[in-house]
């Protein structure tokens, strides 16, 4: 684990062991949603390919997809110049939002007001059964 752990020291997480990291497709550039990991899911995603973050209202590992199978693969991993924040470029199963969107980015403000870009591709019940 030698080449990881040289990796996670150039990470600088903040005083809650936390890194913002953005998930943008690979391919096209598409930013799909901000989440944040600690050095266990880090770790983890690094070592297994599957994206894992943490979770902060579960305080626990989220495994993306674990519950709506809309997995993300990572493909490349780009720390920033301060190693304060991460860039996932990721392969994304389905939809990355949980309102079913591809992306969490799906509203912009516009001319004074907040306008939907798109609509979900897919229900919140498909996504998790019912539950939210």
């Amino acid at each position: 684990m030698g080449n990881l752990d040289s990796l996670l020291a150039e990470i600088k997480f903040d005083a809650d062991g936390l890194v913002p990291a953005i998930a943008q497709q690979h391919n096209t550039g598409e930013v799909l949603m901000m989440a944040w990991m600690n050095r266990d899911s880090l770790a983890e995603t690094l070592t297994t390919g599957q994206v894992c973050y943490w979770s902060r209202s579960r305080r626990r590992l989220w495994r993306k997809g674990e519950s709506s199978g809309q997995v993300q693969r990572l493909v490349a991993l780009r720390p920033d110049c301060d190693g304060d924040t991460l860039l996932l470029q990721v392969e994304q199963a389905g939809v990355a939002c949980h309102t079913g969107r591809r992306s969490c980015f799906y509203r912009e403000w516009r001319e004074g007001e907040l306008v939907t870009l798109s609509a979900p591709e897919v229900s919140e019940a498909e996504l998790y059964g019912n539950k939210p």
